[in-house]
């Protein structure tokens, strides 16, 4: 461990560099640590960097593609795809395989990872006609462009939807807890329960896909209930942790929801690297749009990862601009 001959650092921030020597943060101090102020901020921020470089420092880049869009019947508040919203998306269904293809040969050229096929609805509990078209797409993905890893986020599954999934060979899966368990119902839907998201991030393990869960924050939950959403994960022992910054979307819900500072974000950002030293932790949507100037602290406050390109309704930012911010944070 680092010799630490310092004044002025706050002790529960010092007492947090234990994850520095491989000993997991408890709940308890990283309770404490919700109440640092901004004057210690930069400290917890500098630990988060450190946390990331010696146990998670490879960079993740990964663009998703929405293959289906609006008309979905949850009512979850933040969402421009909800049927219980007028939010001004363009509506489509299912696109062609082709198109997937067309999207995921961009990814390819783009030099991305990882290329997500993403459709809006409550999930598939059995093998549909465009469920097969979907697996058709992820198996013409393979075949065409084999360096990209393929994944999919398609809401709430079954056993046998999961298992057709693995059978087709995806890398990743992403279904978002979104918020603490306990507020999922106040804060998120009231039209599904999160336990029905945990159930399929179980059956996606059972399979041996790698599940990408994680939250979005400002709609109204507190630092604590960012806590108990990083310790669930924890618990669920998922892969990959994407983190979406509201963006207040008109006739939404949340459409008239404050922003949250951009020091509120860092410092969410370094306690869940803290609490997952190894893991990726990809900001998603907000990078651009809302954090601006403060992307690249907030990059370094413990992200290893982001997602490019776009964010399904939202605009994103071009892959080439992100490579180059990217090489521009390599050096920290």
């Amino acid at each position: 461990m680092e010799t630490r001959v310092r004044t002025g650092i706050h002790p529960d921030i010092m007492e947090a560099y234990c994850v520095l020597e491989g000993k997991p943060l408890s709940r308890t101090l990283a309770q404490r640590l919700v109440l640092v102020d901004s004057g210690q901020l930069l400290d917890l921020v500098s630990l988060a960097n450190k946390v990331r470089n010696k146990f998670s420092p490879a960079a993740y880049t990964c663009t998703i593609f929405n293959a289906k869009s609006g008309v979905c019947s949850e009512d979850c508040r933040f969402c421009a795809q909800s049927s219980h919203h007028a939010a001004p998306i363009e509506v489509y269904p299912l696109v062609s395989e082709s198109a997937i293809l067309a999207a995921a040969e961009k990814a390819s050229s783009n030099q991305v990872r990882s290329f997500g096929i993403v459709t809006s609805g409550f999930g598939y509990d059995r093998i549909t006609r465009e469920f097969r078209s979907i697996t058709r797409a992820i198996h013409l993905i393979h075949d065409r462009y084999p360096e990209l890893a393929v994944c999919a986020s398609l809401g709430v599954l079954s056993p046998e939807t999961a298992g057709a999934l693995a059978k087709a060979g995806i890398s990743h899966y992403n279904i978002n807890l979104q918020v603490n368990p306990a507020r999922y119902a106040k804060l998120i839907s009231t039209t599904h329960t999160v336990e029905a998201r945990i159930e399929t991030i179980a059956l996606l393990q059972e399979c041996g896909i790698k599940t990408c869960v994680g939250g979005i924050i400002g709609v109204g939950e507190n630092m604590s209930d960012r806590v108990e959403l990083a310790y669930v994960l924890k618990d669920l022992d998922v892969d990959v942790i994407p983190i979406n910054v509201l963006i207040p979307i008109a006739n939404t819900a949340l459409a008239s929801q404050p922003p949250i500072p951009a020091a509120e974000v860092a410092k969410t950002f370094a306690l869940f690297r803290l609490i997952h030293p190894g893991k990726v932790i990809k900001f998603a949507a907000g990078r651009e749009t809302l954090m601006k100037d403060f992307q690249g602290l907030l990059m370094l406050a413990g992200a290893n990862g982001f997602l490019t390109g776009g964010y399904l309704t939202t605009r994103g930012r071009e892959a080439a601009e992100d490579q180059a911010f990217l090489t521009a944070l390599s050096g920290f």
